[in-house]
């Protein structure tokens, strides 16, 4: 196949594919942890395998499918991945869902409030942090101190335009961090607090870790997190260091068109063949806060990304816009009121607006918009309807199709080549947007996948196929770089800079691929996006990538300089490795070690152990492209000075060559250096305890208060009769008093004060509630110990009467059931007449726990008694005798004799190996 999209590069320098695109193997798959494959569905991962004998090299894997070396046994695997969680996560603009992968499927869990969506807001208080719904209903009483829609911020300079462009929409402060880049700022603690946008994502993190935790019931660790396809170099290393300092490993940063495209692939049985033509699906996401668009080519167990499109700013919240802007200037007529300058009315609009909008999509007639109490104690109404809406929105409807036009263009493709065109998110529930796309391709659209958790399910699958947890049919998926990247560096022949763009627009992702340098000092490399034009972000710079201790060679000449740059599977382009091939000559008469073919071939070796599939990729390149992945020279300064140091023909010097990796300094634009995330790490870990401190004393304060509720309602209720009018009026003094302090000086007091204050209640209500589970229980476990003396009494009659079914009986042991019985009774009659005498004020005479344990003695010692088997009779001789002729005997002689066994009858007991794992589709 065509893994190069583009033209070849110019001659400096080369450029030379190593891999196909593949995930990156997970730490546990390289320990060599590894079902069988070609499972139809979703099951845990514990079939054994061989241990082997002697070091195995195998070829990986296709993209996407588990692959490692052969490993550990069934026992030591069964372990692993019973101990591992297999998570997807959502992390969206306005909301996140979380999706698992369990022995069902793939499974989109609730949180705390049973509810699938998570809001993406985080609300700062005196004493905690409240995260997600619990922190959405503090969005107007806690406006400046509860944070959304930050999404936006990751990667961007305070200084950037689009920064600049929200400050007037956010109810939050933000501020410029030291270095350079948008912190938010909010009082917590009773202090202000400066947050990086990294750390308020990882607050979001870890609620939703937690959220799965909870379901799991074990800890989380590795996930796959969704991030738009559009996001930049920059804002991708700030969500990977989020989801560091939030304690996840994240497998994969997972582009959201292309985690849509994955669950709705994985589960299609009737895809065309490998050798086929491909299907071709378009995917439409649009949700808050963005538009993405995406083309993906399907065969049997494969899908391939061809091209994606965005517009990075249109989504739902700009609809609620044009909602906000009408009405703040209907209401400032009508009712003479400046929305705008109050940010807790504009929230309220927002929230109101977003609810008709919603209503809209799904009505056509006029719908009225009421708040009560708006602002200055006025109340506002107005209408809306659907036509007129969409007249108001038609430069937002406008810019629907030219992402379609675009990744039909990029990816070459006419609508008629287009199988189906399938839409998530939010904000593709309005008419008139499906109306827009599904007039462009001229089809109806397909709405097969869950608008909502798509996405999240698709990153489950990914974490699922990446894990060696679980077993999911092979399935390899290629993804695209959105913006072409390039590199430049000092070009010593020209006495300027040189660049080259390494990966073309829609190049396959994740990819690796060796540029040849030929230089004589250190020397820098600078990446960063060819069409900054196509960049939602102002800054087109990538990082700074520096090559040390670089020598020349021993005769002085240029030395060689391989340097390996990629696109990893979280889509992060870096300089991943550099070596220098050292080049030693020696004369004809001496013996070498090895030869230069030699080294050539083992170099080879080890480029193909690490990157496989080259040589296959090389063949199916088209032939003006195999230059490109051959050994050839790269910039015009090293072929030059190659020129200058080459030594003459005359002599014939073999030379053998050996390679020296280099250290590479990176210089990372907006990075988080090392020191500052671990600090990041630590404050996270302070703030889930201080949380959770704040959580246990809330609920010991509540647990004072629920029962000062309890108790009073019950002592004019079921315990009335359980205790004396004396005690009752200073009880219940004493809970109004408790109830008048937890409002006023109990206000916020520390939680051993509230536990010592809910022992004092309960040292004077818990006699009374005693008394009343005692008055319940009595009669009924009474009631059991008559059941019991009855019984007994009954065999003790049937044995003096001589009955057959007691006869076997001991006269003796009898006698002792008789005796026991008896004393039971005259127990029992005592302590009914001493507690009918009783007030139902006082403690009672006897309690439950006393009747059980007379119930238990009285059984220990008449149960083994009355229940003694009779006496097993031997038939005479002669009837056993015809028994044997007859067959077997009270089950002698059930094992089969060898004739049954040589029919294979099914007696045979199945082995472990025979036994198979249940199959568990992903549904």
């Amino acid at each position: 196949r065509d893994l190069s999209r583009s033209s070849p590069p110019p001659p400096a320098p080369s450029l030379r594919p190593l891999s196909r695109s593949r995930p990156e193997q997970h730490a546990s798959q390289r320990l060599g942890f590894r079902g069988p494959r070609r499972s139809c569905g979703l099951r845990p991962s514990l079939a054994p395998v061989p241990w082997p004998t002697r070091p195995t090299f195998r070829a990986p894997a296709p993209p996407g499918s588990v692959s490692c070396f052969a490993g550990r046994t069934r026992a030591r695997a069964r372990a692993v991945a019973s101990a591992m969680s297999v998570v997807g996560i959502d992390l969206g603009f306005q909301s996140c869902y979380v999706a698992v992968a369990r022995a069902g499927g793939i499974e989109t869990i609730a949180n705390e409030y049973s509810d699938r969506c998570t809001p993406a807001c985080i609300s700062f208080g005196p004493k905690n942090r409240s995260i997600g719904a619990a922190a959405k209903s503090q969005i107007i009483s806690n406006a400046k101190n509860t944070v959304q829609g930050f999404k936006r911020f990751h990667g961007r300079a305070f200084s950037d335009p689009f920064v600049e462009a929200e400050k007037s929409n956010l109810a939050y402060d933000i501020v410029q961090l030291p270095t350079g880049l948008t912190g938010i700022k909010v009082k917590y603690m009773e202090e202000e607090r400066n947050f990086t946008t990294e750390q308020v994502t990882a607050m979001l993190l870890s609620k939703l870790k937690e959220t799965a935790e909870s379901v799991l019931k074990k800890p989380v660790v590795d996930c796959v997190v969704s991030v738009p396809c559009f996001y930049t170099d920059a804002e991708r290393r700030s969500v990977m260091d989020a989801t560091q300092i939030a304690g996840l490993n994240c497998l994969r940063l997972m582009n959201e068109t292309t985690a849509v495209a994955l669950a709705y692939g994985i589960y299609k049985q009737d895809l065309p063949a490998l050798e086929e033509k491909p299907r071709n699906v378009v995917f439409i996401d649009m949700g808050h806060s963005s538009y993405q668009v995406s083309v993906c080519a399907f065969n049997r167990g494969k899908l391939k990304v061809l091209a994606t499109a965005f517009d990075t700013t249109l989504g739902g919240r700009k609809f609620d816009e044009v909602l906000v802007n009408h009405f703040c200037e209907e209401f400032g007529k009508k009712y003479k009121l400046d929305i705008k300058s109050k940010i807790r009315a504009l929230l309220r609009l927002s929230q109101e607006c977003e609810k008709l909008k919603k209503l809209m999509s799904a009505n056509a007639s006029d719908l009225p918009l009421s708040i009560e109490c708006f602002m200055n104690d006025v109340d506002v109404s107005g209408t809306m309807n659907r036509g007129k809406f969409l007249e108001m929105c038609d430069d937002l409807l406008a810019r629907v199709e030219p992402p379609l036009r675009s990744v039909l263009e990029q990816s070459k493709l006419r609508k008629e080549d287009i199988y189906a065109v399938e839409i998530v998110g939010g904000a593709t529930r309005i008419p008139a947007v499906k109306e827009k796309i599904s007039k462009f391709f001229g089809k109806e659209l397909s709405t097969t996948l869950n608008a909502d958790e798509a996405v999240t399910r698709g990153c489950a699958l990914q974490c699922a196929i990446l894990s060696p947890a679980f077993k999911v049919r092979e399935f390899s998926i290629t993804d695209v770089v959105p913006y072409p990247i390039s590199l430049r560096w000092n070009s010593p022949a020209e006495e300027g800079s040189s660049d080259c763009e390494v990966f073309p627009k829609n190049h396959a992702a994740p990819f690796s691929k060796v540029l040849t340098f030929y230089r004589k000092e250190p020397f820098t490399l600078e990446a960063c996006y060819s069409s900054p034009q196509e960049l939602p972000y102002p800054d087109p710079a990538i990082a700074q990538f520096s090559v040390q201790k670089v020598t020349p060679q021993s005769d002085g000449s240029s030395s060689k300089v391989k340097v390996k740059v990629r696109v990893n599977v979280h889509g992060i382009f870096s300089v991943s490795s550099a070596s220098l091939v050292e080049v030693h000559k020696f004369e004809e008469n001496e013996e070498p070690m090895e030869t230069d073919q030699n080294a050539k071939e083992e170099e080879k070796m080890q480029v193909d152990q690490e990157e496989p599939h080259v040589e296959e990729q090389q063949q199916q390149m088209p032939a003006e492209n195999k230059a490109e992945s051959e050994e050839m020279e790269t910039s015009q300064a090293g072929s030059k000075d190659k020129k200058m140091d080459q030594p003459p023909q005359a002599k014939k010097a073999k030379v053998k060559t050996s390679t020296v990796d280099l250290p590479i300094e990176n210089q990372l634009l907006w990075q988080i250096d090392r020191e500052m995330l671990n600090l990041y790490i630590e404050n996270e870990g302070k703030m889930i305890m201080q949380d959770k401190l704040e959580k246990e004393r809330n609920d010991a304060k509540n647990a004072v208060e629920e029962y000062v509720y309890e108790m009073r309602d019950k002592l004019s209720g079921e315990y009335e009769k359980f205790v004396s009018e004396d005690d009752r009026n200073s009880f219940t003094l004493k809970l109004e008093d408790t109830e008048n302090w937890l409002y006023e000086d109990g206000e916020d007091q520390p939680k051993q004060v509230y536990i010592d204050k809910l022992a004092e209640l309960k040292n004077l209500g818990q006699p009374i509630k005693t008394r009343f589970q005692e008055s319940e229980e009595r009669p009924k476990v009474f009631e059991e110990l008559g059941k019991q003396i009855q019984q007994y009494m009954k065999v003790i009659s049937s044995f003096k009467n001589k009955e057959d079914q007691y006869d076997h009986l001991d006269a003796a042991d009898v006698m002792k059931v008789e005796k026991s019985t008896n004393e039971a009774m005259e127990w029992m009659n005592k302590k009914l007449n001493l507690q009918n005498k009783q007030s139902l004020t006082m403690d009672p005479i006897v309690k439950a726990k006393d009747i059980e344990a007379k119930i238990k003695e009285l059984m220990s010692i008449c149960s083994p008694i009355i229940s003694k088997p009779k006496p097993k009779v031997e038939p005479p001789k002669e009837e056993q005798k015809n028994a044997e002729q007859n067959g077997p005997v009270e089950g002698q002689g059930d094992s089969p004799g060898p004739q049954a066994a040589e029919q294979g009858t099914d007696t045979a007991v199945p082995s472990d190996s025979d036994k198979k794992l249940p199959e568990m589709d992903i549904d």
